[in-house]
């Protein structure tokens, strides 16, 4: 675990002192990394004919967790909403940059679609080898998954580090709502807290594990296949991939029955990119820096939570 945070932090400050030289490389190897794991881990699953046979369960299983865990997150975020308006009704929730255009959203959500399905298709890709028998090797015992992942963490961090707009839109953020992460992780985690409770087959740090991957499923999923086994980890990658779709597809629903904080919330850790633009849409570009903000800091507390609870 401790070497994990260092890379992460490392990355980070590597990327802040990078920070006069925009290094826009380091997303697609952050791409290309992603894509590695979800494919080694989907010859893990492939690998195992008991995990194959259980698939459909475990997918049921993972749309159960994600939805149970986006509910609790947008009932967290309705509480933070009505105490925001009682608290301070005369001022604007938020300022920050104007909304994208109908073009650029339409855009940002064809390539979200387009990225989830790549990796979909990379995970199911090594399912399929898996299944065949044809590596020669057992990649699960050569280490390559990890030291994809201590790489995956490093550029993580250095992008981050290395983003100058972050820090100046947080300045902009209003101080009640930036309560809004920490309530989508209590929200999340209680609600994930108590599926663990109610589901036979599964202890509650699972759960909790499962369900603080908040919709970043290639990071979450890796760490938790590493930590715990393949069969939670595929848990883990659907769930919140699932909770992503919920995102995309529902944003304008949750506004109506949660408020306008609460897709922010549903999306989890892809509200600073993914599922930006459906949240402006549907909330209204007042919400554009809090979103950032949100999916910055539970991005951020992704890796820490997922390994705290792998750990219990």
């Amino acid at each position: 675990m401790l070497i994990l945070f260092g890379f992460l932090f490392g990355g980070v400050v590597v990327g802040y002192l990078l920070r006069r030289w925009r290094v826009a490389w380091i997303g697609k190897v952050t791409m290309a990394l992603i894509w590695l794991l979800l494919f080694l881990l989907g010859v893990e699953v492939g690998c195992n004919r008991e995990l194959i046979r259980s698939l459909p369960t475990l997918g049921a299983e993972a749309a159960l967790i994600a939805v149970v865990c986006a509910i609790g997150s947008c009932v967290a975020a309705m509480l933070l909403w009505h105490w925001t308006r009682r608290s301070e009704s005369s001022q604007e929730a938020v300022s920050g940059p104007s909304a994208l255009s109908e073009e650029d959203g339409a855009k940002a959500r064809k390539g979200a679609l387009k990225d989830s399905l790549i990796i979909i298709a990379f995970f199911v890709a090594g399912i399929l080898i898996g299944v065949s028998g044809i590596l020669p090797v057992d990649l699960s015992q050569t280490g390559v998954a990890m030291y994809a992942l201590y790489a995956l963490i490093l550029s993580v961090g250095i992008s981050v580090g290395n983003n100058p707009d972050i820090i100046g839109g947080f300045k902009r953020l209003n101080p009640r709502l930036a309560l809004l992460p920490l309530m989508t992780i209590i929200g999340t985690l209680a609600a994930s807290a108590l599926l663990g409770l109610l589901l036979p087959h599964r202890t509650v740090p699972e759960t909790m594990a499962v369900g603080s991957g908040f919709a970043y499923y290639s990071l979450s999923s890796v760490l938790i296949t590493e930590y715990i086994g393949a069969g939670i980890g595929t848990v883990a990658l659907i769930s919140n991939i699932c909770r992503e779709f919920l995102t995309l597809v529902l944003a304008p629903l949750l506004v109506r029955w949660f408020g306008p904080l609460a897709p922010i919330s549903c999306g989890g850790a892809t509200t600073m990119d993914v599922t930006l633009p459906t949240i402006i849409k549907a909330s209204g570009e007042k919400y554009t820096v809090l979103s950032m903000f949100h999916g910055f800091v539970v991005d951020f507390s992704v890796p820490f939570l997922v390994t705290f609870f792998c750990s219990l």
